[in-house]
């Protein structure tokens, strides 16, 4: 499992999290993966392609995971 750390922020959206970790190769990407159901997080399948995502969160994508810290 990969951490990501929001270093002193609140939140980042889940698109953009997919764009800057890897997961995805751009935001308009991730965002068609977001709204075919193809990320979930915590366990729970997410189409909002701006979901704030927060400390303690957990992101699902392809096998992958990114715990937030």
């Amino acid at each position: 499992m990969e951490i990501f750390n929001l270093e002193g922020h609140e939140y980042i959206e889940l698109n953009n999290l997919l764009k800057i970790t890897g997961m995805c190769e751009s935001g308009g990407r991730a965002k068609v993966l977001i709204a075919d159901g193809m990320v979930k997080v915590d366990g729970q399948v997410e189409t909002r392609k701006r979901c704030k995502i927060k400390h303690g969160q957990v992101v699902e994508f392809d096998g992958q995971q990114i715990s937030i810290q």
